[in-house]
C-alpha cells in the first residue's frame, strides 16, 4: 500500500483499503460454522473483531485478564443480536501458569476450534518482569501467544482434520516491528534493564509475532496441516493500549491525523484475514490495511524465525522447572 493510498483510503488489490470496516471486509461470509478464540477480546479493536465474527454467526470465545470487562462485551454484542455465541474465559497472557490453565479449561469444553486471534498486547509500558521473570512486553505479547497457541496446535489441527475447513492463525503485529533493537531480538538480553527501551522493546515483540507466524506457517506447509498462519499490522488507532504514553501520542496524532484509523477500520484486517474467502490457502504472510505488505527484512529472515521459535520453547521450558 502506498501513502497516497493510506491517506485516502484508496483500496489496494483486495479491494480493500485503509477506509475499510470490518463490517464492510466480512459482508456476505457466513460464519456460522466455525469457533474462534480472540485474545484481549473485549475492548478496543479486539471488541470489534469479537462483535463482527459473532455477527456472522461464529461462536466466539474471548480469552481476558478482566473478566468484568469481558462479561460486560459479552452483554453488549447479545443486545445488539441474543441469538449471539460468546463465550468468556479467564487468561494472563503474561502467566505461563495461567496460560496452561487456559488451555486446560478450554480442552475440557470439548468445542472445536477454526481460528485463534492472538489480539491481546501491552505497548510502552516501563520496565518490568513477568510472575515468571520475563521482561513484560515480550513475556505477554509474543511468549504468552507463543505458548498458547502451542497448547492449542493438536486441537486445532484435529479439527482442520475431521471438518475439512481450513484452520486459521491470525497474529497482530505492528509497523513498528521496524523499530526494533540491534540484533532483531535481543535473546542474549531479553530481561536487561539496563538497555531497555520500552518502544524497543515493544517493537521486538511485534516483530517476534510477525517471526512466529512465518515459522508457523513454514512448519504447516511441511507437515501438510491445513491450517494458515499470517500477521497484520492493524493501523493507528486510540485505544487504551496507549495507556503509557497517552500525551505522547495524543500530541503524534494531532499532527498526523490523517494516518489514524477508528476502531471498526482498525479490526477490518484482522476480520479479513480470519474470514475471507480469497485468503485460503495463504499463509506466512504480513497485510497492512487488507492487502498483504512486504515487513522488514528482520520479519522476512527464515534462520531468525527457526531462532526464535526454539528460543521460546527453551525459555518456556526453563521457567516451567524454576
Amino acid at each position: 500500500m502506498s501513502f497516497f493510498s493510506l491517506v485516502t483510503g484508496r483500496p489496494g488489490t483486495s479491494g480493500f483499503g485503509s477506509a475499510s470496516t470490518a463490517e464492510q471486509v466480512t459482508q456476505g461470509i457466513d460464519a456460522s460454522n466455525l469457533t474462534v478464540l480472540i485474545t484481549g477480546g473485549a475492548s478496543g479493536i479486539g471488541l470489534e473483531t469479537t462483535r463482527v465474527l459473532a455477527l456472522h454467526k461464529a461462536r466466539v470465545i474471548i480469552a481476558a485478564r478482566n473478566m468484568a470487562a469481558a462479561n460486560e462485551a459479552k452483554q453488549l454484542i447479545l443486545k445488539e443480536d441474543e441469538n449471539a455465541r460468546v463465550d468468556v474465559l479467564k487468561l494472563d497472557l503474561s502467566s505461563i501458569k495461567s496460560i496452561r490453565e487456559f488451555a486446560d479449561n478450554l480442552n475440557a469444553l470439548d468445542l472445536p476450534l477454526n481460528i485463534l486471534i492472538n489480539n491481546a498486547g501491552i505497548m510502552f509500558c516501563p520496565y518490568q518482569l513477568s510472575e515468571d521473570g520475563i521482561e513484560m512486553q515480550f513475556a505477554t505479547n509474543h511468549l504468552g501467544h507463543f505458548l498458547l497457541t502451542n497448547l492449542l496446535l493438536d486441537k486445532m489441527k484435529e479439527t482442520a482434520r475431521t471438518t475439512g475447513v481450513e484452520g486459521r492463525i491470525v497474529n497482530l503485529s505492528s509497523v513498528a516491528h521496524i523499530h526494533t533493537y540491534k540484533d532483531g531480538i535481543q535473546f542474549n538480553n531479553i530481561n536487561d534493564k539496563k538497555r531497555y527501551s520500552d518502544k524497543r522493546a515493544y517493537g521486538q515483540s511485534k516483530l517476534a509475532n510477525i517471526l512466529h507466524a512465518k515459522e508457523l506457517s513454514r512448519r504447516f506447509q511441511e507437515d501438510g496441516v491445513n491450517i494458515t498462519a499470517n500477521a497484520v499490522h492493524p493501523g493507528l488507532i486510540m485505544t487504551n493500549l496507549f495507556k503509557h504514553s497517552a500525551i505522547l501520542m495524543r500530541t503524534f496524532k494531532f499532527f498526523s491525523f490523517f494516518l489514524w484509523k477508528n476502531v471498526p477500520q482498525g479490526a477490518a484486517t484482522t476480520c479479513y484475514v480470519a474470514l475471507h474467502p480469497s485468503l485460503k490457502g495463504v499463509t506466512g504472510k504480513y497485510y497492512v490495511d487488507c492487502n498483504s505488505l512486504e515487513p522488514s527484512a528482520f520479519a522476512r529472515d527464515e534462520a531468525l524465525a527457526r531462532e526464535l521459535w526454539n528460543f521460546s520453547n527453551k525459555l518456556i521450558t526453563s521457567v516451567s522447572k524454576a
